[in-house]
């Protein structure tokens, strides 16, 4: 049976279930099949068939949950976008041969467009031969052009036929995220209950979990460090999160020791996962700390040079305008450099994002660790900048929570970080930014990599 329609009789059996909470209500899982039915009905008569390359574009709602799976049960090959990335459509579109588009609006209402001059990928046309749903999503562009990814959906959905335990998940990662796209999927293919933003606000968000007793928060490292900076958690009961997942960047343990105090009765645990290969399973070696196993069925890891490797089940069938990095064995270098201690690794972040300093590694996040224990720090984001004599020094955008004298807090942290860290880790300049600047509107830390400045 394929994994779409053994899903999806799972979902049948739910019948009054909660299925969702969307904008105050409560959607069942046999209102939510009787969408997914409908959906199937109206994309015949669109004229959405097997292998069409259909855009979907809004927000998690019930109407654009449900044509993901219609989509995926009519095997079509799915492009999932959002307001976030509104300016980068027209590009995207024609690289991914975008044939119609379904647009959402804040209310839920549809409005369907077909495009005449698109024009399919050599990929998906030789991928249609297997007579899959598919998937394209994006990379986050940030060494160059986004790169197109695609995925096998049925590969995707496979890891969710085994049933597993269910969760009243807040669909924070958006849904052009594969984070977002996987958890999704398995909110609903386990029985769960998804739970709808307004926005990806601390207030909101709060406002929802509290609204729909949402027990399971999958985020990223910079939100958290958001939300405990606003301090707006404290207006709000949030006794009913069982466990926060955080993945898509590098957590400080300075963070996850206040998150740790902030949810006292939650679980802590570190995600993994890549566009091109799918989100592993992980186990933290516990709530404090920023080990973490990464594997599962599926999937193998090596470590090569320091740098993770991974070999998946799932590997993405390629990129559509770029070659694919995945060896003829199907093994592929992540970039991740890692520290291994036993069956954990510790991740240090991005090969790329290596400081060299006259010779000398500094990795990032070891930085901002450092300056995130620091009173009035909110957020910290280090980067290197070039030097003549050194190669690179190291930088820091700071934002604080109370206006400081700029002098006074410059050498509070400097005296800081050379108490902590060896004297070529302590950044040369502290730069105050506010902290919207610090994150992208997807919650992920922006951290600077500007290699033609000059110290």
């Amino acid at each position: 049976m394929e994994a779409i329609t053994e899903v999806i009789s799972r979902m049948r059996n739910q019948d009054s279930n909660s299925a969702m909470y969307w904008k105050g209500s409560i959607f069942t899982y046999s209102d939510l099949v009787a969408l997914i039915d409908e959906w199937t009905i109206r994309l015949c008569q669109l004229g959405v068939k097997r292998g069409t390359i259909c855009a979907v574009y809004g927000d998690y709602s019930p109407q654009s949950c449900a044509v993901i799976y219609a989509l995926v049960a009519t095997k079509s090959i799915i492009v999932p976008f959002t307001r976030e990335i509104e300016k980068e459509i027209p590009v995207f579109s024609q690289i991914a041969g975008v044939e119609c588009m379904i647009r959402f609006d804040s209310n839920d209402n549809f409005h369907f467009e077909r495009f005449s001059n698109a024009k399919m990928p050599a990929l998906v046309e030789s991928f249609l031969s297997r007579e899959h749903p598919g998937l394209i999503i994006f990379s986050s562009g940030s060494t160059g052009v986004p790169k197109g990814i695609l995925q096998d959906c049925e590969y995707v959905m496979k890891k969710f036929v085994v049933n597993r335990q269910g969760w009243r998940t807040v669909l924070f990662l958006l849904m052009d995220h594969f984070g977002g796209f996987n958890t999704l999927l398995s909110t609903f293919a386990y029985g769960g209950m998804s739970v709808c933003v307004s926005e990806r606000t601390p207030e909101a968000v709060c406002r929802a979990i509290v609204q729909s007793s949402a027990n399971l928060l999958p985020t990223t490292p910079t939100f958290l460090n958001f939300l405990l900076a606003s301090g707006v958690y404290k207006n709000f009961d949030l006794s009913s999160i069982k466990l926060i997942t955080y993945g898509t960047e590098l957590m400080s343990t300075a963070t996850l020791k206040k998150v740790r105090e902030a949810f006292p009765n939650a679980q802590l645990k570190q995600t993994y996962g890549l566009s091109e290969l799918g989100v592993l399973r992980s186990k933290s070696e516990h709530d404090e700390s920023v080990w973490v196993q990464i594997g599962g069925k599926g999937f193998e890891t090596k470590i090569v040079d320091d740098i993770l490797w991974i070999r998946s089940e799932a590997n993405m069938v390629g990129y559509l305008n770029a070659p694919s990095p995945i060896d003829e064995e199907g093994w592929m270098c992540t970039g991740d450099q890692v520290e291994v201690k036993g069956e954990y690794l510790r991740f240090l972040g991005r090969k790329s994002e290596i400081i060299n300093v006259g010779g000398k590694k500094v990795f990032p996040v070891e930085v901002e660790t450092v300056l995130l224990e620091a009173e009035n720090i909110c957020e910290a984001s280090v980067y290197g900048v070039q030097h003549s004599l050194l190669g690179q020094v190291v930088h820091a955008l700071i934002s604080i929570y109370q206006p400081e004298e700029h002098r006074e807090l410059q050498e509070r942290l400097r005296k800081l970080c050379l108490k902590k860290l060896a004297r070529y880790k302590v950044p040369m300049r502290f730069i105050i930014v506010s902290k919207d600047e610090q994150h992208s509107q997807r919650f992920k830390k922006m951290r600077k990599n500007d290699e033609s400045a000059k110290d």
